[in-house]
């Protein structure tokens, strides 16, 4: 989704700054690419490169959490059975929806199995998004997509189905003219 994002960005003139983890993804040569691993370096990079765009668009979530400890060697076996314990990682979303400044704009994507609209509504509000997608898991490495986008007031702006490429056209044409232009145009 990202990627038909992008895409849909550049075709209707934005400049575009891919942040993303390691995936296998073949984005437009007309972005920028900032490769990185790690939910913390994510983050790093999108407080980075955020200060210097108009607004950002959080498609996809890294992971949401990470081991407490990360062994340096290889763990052997030794017949009993292993305690693995997860940490909550940063929200980089979030985060920039908090550092946002008044010029600038934050749509997120809420990816739920259930009560999908309500959820959403409720990352809308956590994550002080302007707008948020929800979508559910039937996107996950599919080359389609339903999603609705729901505005500030988590009102139903647009309920899109089709290709990730058609999702995303329609779903920029949207962002374009309820964020981008209203603060290039007031």
């Amino acid at each position: 989704m990202g990627a038909a994002l992008a895409n849909a960005a550049i075709e209707l003139g934005h400049e575009v700054v891919i942040v993303t983890g390691p995936v296998s993804i073949d984005y437009p040569a007309a972005a920028t690419i900032v490769p990185v691993v790690t939910t913390d370096e994510m983050l790093a990079a999108g407080r980075e490169w955020f200060a210097r765009c108009e607004g950002a668009i959080g498609a996809a979530a890294p992971c949401d959490y990470m081991p407490m400890v990360v062994e340096t060697q290889k763990i052997a076996k030794t017949g009993q059975p292993l305690t693995l314990q997860l940490v909550e990682t940063p929200d980089v979303v979030a985060t920039l929806g908090q550092i946002k400044t008044a010029d600038q704009w934050v749509v997120g994507f809420a990816l739920e199995t259930e009560d999908r609209r309500f959820r959403a509504t409720v990352k809308l509000e956590k994550k002080h998004c302007d707008m948020i997608v929800s979508n559910g898991p039937t996107a996950i490495d599919s080359d389609s997509n339903e999603v609705e986008l729901l505005d500030a007031a988590g009102a139903v702006v647009v309920r899109v189905k089709g290709s990730k490429s058609e999702v995303a056209g329609v779903l920029l044409a949207e962002i374009d003219t309820r964020l981008i232009r209203q603060r290039t145009n007031p």
